[in-house]
């Protein structure tokens, strides 16, 4: 019996592993824009406020998707529509990679790339909420999200490579072929796994199981507020990072390729952050967790932007910190509503979760990019990023809020 544990351990390890690697391997094409941008605003001729706009659009995008996708699994199934997303969606980042050539352009392919991959995210989730206990479902749910991270690394350090050698075309194109692995990694992994769909009572309905749930309800909150930040600041830290070489002496390109490999260390403080808070909040307490990563994350985003003139070292200790905390808690907020949400509707809890806390990532980065815009008058270059960070930290006491009110149900 012994040795039956342990075999069936192994599997369900090489199964999370396989579901992590697809994941990881189809999010590349997420930071290749943000990696690229300091470029793309001269090549393109783009104000701050449009550069935000690309990124607010494929936000938006992303949160449609999961919004109908997500609702839809309840009904046809997670694992049919994760699929499907992975596909269509390593379809539309090779279409991007090809022809996004212009604003116009690149705003119209990045939006569509999202409205095809998004879908995989929420579905995923529900997956794992399938297939791992609650006990353990912090962990999986952490290593997950952590292999986001992981693309996203591995995103910015094919950007870095490729921004000096071939400008942003060439860094498109690598990154977002490799969206293709991710498509076959997820059918290997689901091959033979079979998700069963929980039918809904007669009893049940979207208002009383989501609405009407107070932790489901303060849960999204809290979720809300920590895209607005996580998102915006995802969009802005790579030009942000530029921007500081820029004014210590290094040249545009070579600053914009290293600006993507230290952004990329920053999601490597993200791949821990993910993989330690999971498993953190299976033992502590979902709420608890919560509340301290969500304060500490505001802090950073109130003091991030001044630091410009600060030491560099210093400047990326605090960036790592921040990166750290911004997204410590997503695994814990998602591992959350799958223990407050019954089966049945728990894709259409994602999936308004997903509606308002990427609708919030996508109006944050054109807010950034606007508050920018106002305090460096002329556009040429940008040297004062102190507010716009700022707007970034302000919904965070949200975030912390939402945490408390929690707390005071002792439910997680």
């Amino acid at each position: 019996m012994g040795r039956k544990s342990l075999a069936a351990k192994m599997r369900i390890d090489w199964w999370l592993t396989g579901l992590c690697s697809a994941r990881a391997f189809s999010q590349t094409v997420m930071m290749t824009y943000a990696a690229a941008l300091p470029l793309l605003q001269k090549e393109w001729n783009m104000s701050a406020a449009q550069a935000g706009a690309i990124s607010s659009g494929f936000q938006i995008g992303y949160g449609v998707s999961q919004l109908f996708v997500s609702t839809l699994a309840d009904t046809f199934g997670a694992k049919r529509l994760y699929l499907g997303s992975m596909f269509t969606g390593a379809l539309f980042t090779a279409i991007f990679a090809f022809y996004a050539r212009s604003y116009l352009s690149a705003i119209v392919l990045y939006t569509l790339v999202a409205l095809f991959i998004g879908g995989s995210y929420t579905t995923g989730l529900m997956i794992l909420a399938d297939r791992y206990p609650v006990h353990r479902r912090g962990m999986a749910t952490g290593f997950y999200i952590a292999s986001s991270s992981v693309g996203y690394v591995l995103s910015l350090v094919l950007s870095g490579m490729s921004l000096p050698m071939g400008g942003y075309k060439l860094a498109f194109l690598v990154t977002c072929l490799a969206t293709v692995l991710g498509a076959a990694f997820s059918w290997v992994t689901l091959l033979k796994t079979t998700i069963p769909i929980t039918p809904r009572q007669s009893q049940q309905s979207f208002r009383k199981e989501v609405v009407s749930n107070k932790p489901a309800m303060l849960l999204i909150s809290a979720y809300t507020c920590h895209c607005w930040e996580l998102l915006g600041m995802w969009a802005w830290t790579p030009a942000f990072l530029t921007a500081c070489l820029v004014q210590r002496g290094e040249a545009g390109l070579d600053a914009a390729g290293l600006g993507a490999y230290l952004v990329a260390s920053f999601h490597v403080a993200g791949i821990v952050a993910s993989f330690s808070t999971g498993s953190l909040s299976d033992r502590l307490g979902r709420t608890s967790v919560i509340m301290v990563l969500a304060g500490i994350s505001t802090l950073c985003s109130l003091v991030f932007g001044w630091s410009m003139a600060w030491p560099f070292w210093l400047v990326m200790a605090l960036g790592y910190l921040y990166a750290f905390m911004a997204l410590g808690d997503s695994p814990v907020l998602s591992a959350a509503l799958t223990e407050v949400v019954t089966p049945s509707y728990l894709g259409s809890a994602f999936g308004i979760r997903s509606m308002l806390g990427f609708g919030a990532g996508a109006v944050s980065p054109v807010v950034f990019g606007a508050i920018l815009d106002w305090t460096n008058p002329g556009h040429q270059t940008y040297t004062a990023w102190g507010w716009a960070f700022v707007s970034l930290g302000a919904p965070g006491f949200g975030a912390v809020w939402a945490a408390h009110r929690l707390s005071r149900l002792r439910l997680l």
